[in-house]
């Protein structure tokens, strides 16, 4: 990216957070961790003073995933510590890594690391990804393919293998079978759209009777489908996802690269699972963006069967500090049924989590960037914070004994797989301008599911809006 094209986008990102805080909230499932607008400008300051005080060889990382922050600050002090070698980790908040991104770029002191989700972003970041071929992440990576190369150089490495789906309560899942009058007898009868529909359907139709028979406290079948900005990723990104996969599927493109048209052939698809969704959950459709709901919690303490989410959660389940019900005894997770292949349907299987080093940083900055990713993933404190406390599925062959993972939502991909069942792809990756297209297509669906709008909102959004960004996105 040219300079003159850095500035341009950072004047775009300042347009939108100017914006987006007329009308944002709080953030859903990360409101404990994702930093206020005042801290985090107050950490960017921070950022510059502590590294233009530590002279040659530190590290600056610019967090994706706020919802593991905590375990990067300390993870950053105890390499500090031990080396001496100044490490500063700044977070961004949930939906605005991209915004954030740019405006960190623009600073004299940049991030040196940072990360970027697919191929798109490694054309944006072109004159800003330093070339990892010969780089530990890269040596040690299991499966090549989770590299992102672009022009000729390995511009970034997958940090985390991760995986999205149904999380489900399965303890009381088990338990509403036995209930008098349940729609199946067995979790194993729930393997497509049309049973899983029927089942939610008859939980939340009788809540009451269901808490009565059982002793549980449950509010709904499904957790909240937040509309605002901490939660709306899950439908416009990951939901979304879904409907592309099966169109790249069936029109025989690369299944994450993408292509410049698409016609939402899925989208009747899209809308019945999101229906599902908000029908059968105890949110208020003509409140979910306001920002007040939280499905984590919802479902940690027991109040919902069904959550849309990742793997990442179970680090949630698997912290007594967060006060929930539910522990990661009582969890699982099955595919998104989109009613089309259910049968073959696995769990949707990839990453957009991939470490870049910033060329334009010192060579010193550089190396010390590149000795602290080596650290992290070869070092005892690296390897276990990364899966015994971030809960991650880390792609490097160092992974082994004590720090395989230990994340039974990962597991259940592996599960699903071995029943001959395919993974999905992570089709979203290939979405031009994924901040603007994702926006697009939330509005369509606060249109459609808040203020009593048409779906063809969310249709024209999808297409349209694809059209429109790929343009962009791909112009020379």
């Amino acid at each position: 990216m040219k300079k003159k094209l850095l500035s341009a986008l950072l004047s775009v990102a300042m347009v939108s957070a100017l914006l987006t805080g007329c009308g944002s909230t709080a953030t859903e499932e990360t409101a404990a961790t994702e930093p206020a607008a005042e801290e985090t400008a107050e950490a960017t300051e921070e950022v510059a003073e502590e590294t233009t005080e530590a002279g040659d060889g530190k590290v600056y990382m610019l967090n994706f995933k706020p919802e593991i922050d905590q375990q990067w600050q300390d993870l950053a002090a105890t390499y500090t510590e031990q080396t001496g070698v100044p490490v500063t980790v700044l977070t961004a908040a949930d939906g605005q890594y991209a915004t954030t991104l740019q405006a960190e770029m623009a600073k004299s002191e940049a991030p040196t690391i940072f990360n970027i989700g697919s191929s798109t972003d490694a054309q944006t970041w072109n004159d800003y990804t330093y070339d990892l071929k010969d780089s530990a992440i890269y040596n040690h990576l299991t499966d090549k393919s989770l590299a992102v190369e672009y022009d000729g150089k390995v511009a970034a490495v997958a940090n985390c293998y991760e995986c999205y789906g149904i999380i489900y309560n399965k303890t009381i899942l088990e338990q509403y079978c036995t209930v008098d009058g349940a729609v199946v007898s067995s979790i194993d009868e729930i393997n497509n759209f049309e049973t899983l529909k029927a089942v939610c359907e008859d939980i939340n139709g009788r809540v009451d009777e269901i808490n009565e028979a059982l002793g549980t406290e449950l509010t709904e079948a499904f957790a909240s489908s937040g509309l605002d900005s901490g939660s709306s990723w899950r439908f416009s990104g990951h939901l979304a996802g879904i409907a592309l996969y099966y169109e790249f599927l069936e029109d025989g493109c690369d299944l994450v690269a993408g292509e410049a048209t698409i016609d939402g052939t899925y989208l009747e698809n899209f809308k019945n699972v999101w229906d599902l969704y908000t029908n059968t959950s105890a949110a208020s459709k003509a409140t979910l963006t306001s920002g007040t709901y939280n499905a984590e919690q919802e479902f940690g303490m027991g109040e919902a069967v069904f959550y849309q989410n990742g793997d990442w959660e179970y680090a949630a389940f698997d912290n007594a500090e967060n006060g929930y019900l539910v522990t990661t005894d009582d969890i699982a997770m099955m595919p998104i049924y989109f009613g089309v292949d259910d049968a073959k349907e696995g769990l949707a299987v990839g990453t957009e989590n991939h470490w870049a080093v910033n060329s334009q940083a010192s060579q010193a900055d550089i190396d010390a960037t590149l000795a602290f990713l080596e650290w992290v993933i070869s070092s005892d404190e690296g390897r276990d914070a990364i899966t015994n406390q971030m809960g991650l599925s880390a792609p490097f062959d160092t992974f082994t004994g004590d720090f395989a993972s230990n994340n039974k939502l990962a597991a259940c991909a592996n599960d699903y797989a071995a029943k001959g069942c395919t993974s999905v792809a992570w089709s979203f990756n290939a979405t031009p301008n994924v901040d603007d297209w994702r926006a697009g297509v939330v509005d369509g669906m606060v249109s459609y599911t808040c203020n009593g709008g048409d779906w063809s909102d969310v249709e024209k959004a999808f297409v349209d809006g694809w059209a429109e960004q790929w343009a962009l996105a791909h112009e020379e």
